[in-house]
């Protein structure tokens, strides 16, 4: 984990393009993990409506961490990245300083 300001205020910037780029995908995420979980089916109708809000959760976080980078404060969709564990349902964590 970095210690120093300007590599933490680059991680959360860096952190909030690659959120913003890559937030469609927590579409087909979702319905790939519902899908497992509850059966095709539901995977494909209530996965994409859950994704969708994933997707608007993981968008404007992103934006939020590209508009406060100068204040370093640790990630907050859970997993960071969503290729960090794809096979995991995304969450979100409390804002909080690093």
């Amino acid at each position: 984990m970095a210690t120093d300001y300007p590599t933490k205020v680059g991680e959360k910037l860096g952190t909030g393009i690659a959120n913003v780029v890559t937030g469609v995908a927590e579409v087909p995420k979702t319905m790939i993990i519902t899908g497992r979980k509850e059966g095709a089916t539901y995977g494909m109708t209530a996965g994409f409506f859950i994704g969708i809000i994933h997707m608007a959760g993981r968008l404007f976080t992103g934006a939020l961490d590209i508009a406060t980078f100068p204040v370093p404060t640790t990630p907050i969709p859970n997993p960071p990245f969503i290729w960090d564990d794809f096979n995991r349902e995304t969450s979100y964590n409390t804002w909080r300083m690093r």
